[in-house]
């Protein structure tokens, strides 16, 4: 073949690597939410359209199985990197050589054809990896140090590497997937240009998510708010308590963080529940803890408004689950969300950590069911048009065939 000869075509071997989401995790605990349901679902979807992947995931139980099958066409690879239990993803940095070192192994066993990466330190061991076998290699962050920086100061428990870390991995692997059109801005911002990124958004299942079906039982509240996904303050659960104060004819039903019997240990839930009481909204508030997630779209059909009231928020997948079960979203105007969220037709975007605003949209839209039905249908719509699994996994695989066609341009080599 010469160099202008097209990549071959056909059925890819992908490796996915998400040191620490797996796509077999339960969902809301601390570190596990929106990563952990891309990579589950990109994969899933790759395979529907014939390709073969192997997502790589630190081994954080020894009780499991070295290999998972997790759908046709999907393994998850369960790496030994560190103890074999469960860490908080800020301790994994110094446990990534082990897991390139195992990557690389496997990999000259069993080479894919190309890796992508998700999350900085997945990046990270995946670019040495990678490197030293000459395999292409995409990355899509999920969060950007220099956000959480900016919001949590000293509160941010990365390691101070971190940041530069996300650079090496930007300025070294073969393109970049961002989520969003701001994490392009943010990426500019480290020195990293646009002509390195592609945008390829998230996905939600818009059969699993839909406006019909199963309806989870309401409360003596003529009106029913949600917020949904990790317990962790950057959330903003308490500025929809405050908002709530300002709503009398509506409760709050906030979803995620610990089992149901461990909610009274946990510090943010004691810390919630005691804003609540401040407020005078107690009453009106209830904590579920973390649900399976079949339980999910039966909650979102219940509420007539879901608040995603995040500090930032990287993309955000709960406005989109949402939306797509045809309810109306009132969102902070930050990240992902600027892009999901089209104000007003699918909902209202407000500024972040202001409980007046969150209070004064929602309340628009309560007063108004023909305009929370129109909201809800457009977004409806909008879900079945652009966040689509099916197109999303489209577009990404044609970002891998540009990747591959640009190596073998250069290389002669796929």
């Amino acid at each position: 073949m010469t160099s202008h000869d097209p990549a071959p075509t056909g059925p890819l071997s992908i490796a996915l690597v998400s040191e620490h989401a797996s796509p077999l995790a339960a969902l809301g605990g601390v570190d596990a939410g929106g990563q952990n349901v891309h990579v589950a679902r990109l994969a899933a979807a790759l395979a529907d359209r014939g390709h073969h992947v192997t997502v790589y995931t630190r081994r954080d139980s020894p009780g499991l199985e070295r290999r998972v099958p997790l759908q046709a066409g999907v393994e998850v690879h369960h790496v030994p990197a560190g103890p074999p239990e469960q860490l908080p993803k800020d301790e994994l940095l110094p446990h990534m050589p082990a897991f390139a070192r195992y990557l690389e192994q496997e990999w000259r066993v069993r080479q894919p054809e190309l890796v992508h990466s998700h999350f900085w330190m997945s990046g990270l061991a995946s670019l040495e990896a990678a490197g030293s076998l000459r395999l292409p290699l995409l990355h899509t962050y999920h969060a950007l140090g220099t956000v959480k920086r900016r919001h949590q100061k000293a509160a941010d428990t990365s390691p101070p590497v971190r940041i530069g870390c996300e650079t090496k991995v930007g300025l070294g692997c073969d393109r970049i997937v961002a989520t969003c059109r701001d994490e392009v801005v943010e990426l500019a911002g480290m020195g990293i240009s646009a002509d390195r990124v592609s945008i390829v958004p998230c996905g939600v299942d818009t059969q699993q998510f839909t406006p019909e079906g199963p309806v989870a039982a309401r409360g003596p509240y003529p009106y029913r708010l949600l917020q949904l996904g990790r317990l962790v303050p950057r959330k903003g659960a308490e500025v929809s308590i405050a908002a709530l104060a300002r709503l009398p004819d509506a409760e709050l039903v906030v979803v995620g963080g610990p089992a149901p019997e461990r909610l009274d240990d946990d510090p943010e839930v004691r810390r919630l529940r005691g804003l609540a009481q401040d407020a005078g909204v107690a009453d009106r508030v209830r904590l579920t803890g973390g649900i399976p997630r079949d339980q999910v779209a039966p909650l979102l059909r219940s509420a007539d408004v879901v608040l995603c009231p995040a500090d930032y928020e990287p993309f955000g997948i709960v406005p989109l689950e949402a939306m797509a079960c045809g309810r109306p979203v009132v969102a902070t105007a930050v990240g992902g969300q600027l892009d999901t969220v089209a104000d007003p037709a699918t909902g209202r975007l407000v500024p972040p950590r202001d409980p007046e605003a969150l209070a004064g949209a929602v309340a628009e839209l309560l007063a108004d069911p023909d305009l929370r039905r129109a909201c809800g249908e457009a977004g409806r719509r909008r879900v079945l048009g652009r966040y689509g699994w099916a197109r999303v996994a489209a577009v990404t695989e044609s970002l891998y065939g540009a990747v591959l066609t640009e190596r073998y341009a250069t290389t002669g080599v796929r």
